[in-house]
């Protein structure tokens, strides 16, 4: 049995005919950047994400949609961002780009999220954005910390790079808090791999701030709010119409494949406990009030998770290390003067770490064979 980490193919085959016709109708339109398709995708974000009219901004890439909201925030050199150094490069990689400083916080080891606590006291005077990352589909607590980040005058800006459609469920069920729309800008990626993935790069940012987002709608094309004039510097970062569109029909069935992966999780905590592996290996903890979207489906293997990855590899299931070097350790930060040992929970889970297949149409029979071979792998 060959089990791949993401088969798109299988809920692409419930929306093929539909994509297809769509595509005929941009070609025979001539029309493929922002336009139609783009806005009717914006307010359709808009009403899933319960955000007001005009607050939804679509941009070229998820790194794009963090290097807006940071030039949004005035990020300018030496200013500090508190984020995380068990993240994807993007989220510092944007505010080095800028000439800021990531100052890194450590990591929760249950939910892998930042440390809010953590965050809170590293903040000085040269700090000016609080940076979280709502890693592989789990939403940070942020309710519990943003009026103290508010309080020293700090912008929050979310990375729901992996969340679009993760929430927490608040006041006995009569708040939800949707990723990206707490704090004052959230970031999303459309990667063809996400949850809510297109057939190449694209992301958004969004705001309920309506200044914020005129700002942000400039800053995506070159700064202009009219045409061939400037009001400042910004970037190129427009989606396109046939991302827009395909992202649009994919959107009308997230929530349906977003439970075949909260099933699917279901399903592996089972199969593990039922073949009594907990002595080696940690599952991932939905935190209270969470809907954790399994982006990701990543356990912690305590001892030989390399040995375990190569093993689960080489009989046909396809597993990976998000991420293998803590962001503090990687050499183009070595400028910043972290070493190793400063963030011990980060470093600790790049050695543990080991994500396994989950997507819509993972058969259970596929499940209970990896985790069969999990179990031969530690009793052999």
């Amino acid at each position: 049995m060959a089990v791949p980490i993401l088969d798109l193919a299988r809920s692409f085959g419930e929306i093929k005919p539909e994509v297809f016709a769509t595509l005929e109708k941009i070609f025979d339109a001539q029309s493929f950047i922002l336009g139609a398709y783009v806005k009717d995708f914006e307010t359709h974000c808009e009403k899933y994400l319960e955000l007001p009219e005009g607050s939804a901004i679509a941009c070229a890439s998820g790194t794009d949609a963090l290097l807006l909201a940071l030039m949004a925030c005035d990020i300018k050199p030496g200013d500090e961002v508190i984020t995380t150094p068990f993240t994807f490069f993007a989220t510092s990689g944007t505010i080095a780009r800028l000439g800021a400083k990531p100052v890194y916080v450590d990591v929760d080891p249950v939910s892998y999220n930042i440390n809010l606590d953590q965050a809170l006291n590293k903040i000085t005077s040269k700090t000016k954005v609080f940076l979280p990352v709502h890693l592989f589909g789990q939403m940070c607590e942020l309710e519990k910390v943003l009026q103290e980040f508010h309080g020293k005058g700090l912008k929050v800006v979310e990375d729901a790079a992996q969340a679009f459609g993760s929430c927490r469920i608040l006041d006995e069920g009569k708040r939800i808090d949707r990723a990206g729309t707490v704090g004052d800008i959230g970031c999303y990626s459309f990667f063809p791999t996400k949850n809510l993935g297109g057939c190449g790069d694209g992301g958004m940012v969004v705001t309920k701030d309506l200044t914020l987002a005129e700002r942000l709608k400039k800053l995506r094309v070159h700064g202009s709010g009219t045409t061939y004039y400037h009001e400042e510097v910004g970037i190129n970062s427009r989606l396109d119409s046939i991302q827009a569109a395909i992202l649009d029909i994919k959107l009308k069935h997230l929530a349906e494949w977003t439970e075949q992966r909260r099933k699917a999780a279901d399903y592996y905590r089972l199969l593990f406990t039922a073949q009594g592996l907990q002595e080696f290996i940690t599952l991932p903890t939905e935190t209270e009030g969470n809907v954790h979207i399994y982006h990701q489906y990543v356990i912690r293997v305590k001892d030989k998770r390399d040995e375990l990855m190569r093993f689960l590899n080489d009989n046909g299931f396809a597993v990976r290390v998000y991420y293998p070097l803590s962001l503090h350790l990687q050499p183009c930060f070595k400028y910043l003067g972290y070493k190793e040992g400063d963030f011990p929970v980060s470093e600790m889970l790049t050695r543990e770490v080991l994500a396994l297949p989950i997507f819509p149409g993972l058969e259970a029979t596929e499940q209970e064979a990896l985790v069969e071979n999990v179990g031969k792998f530690f009793k052999q």
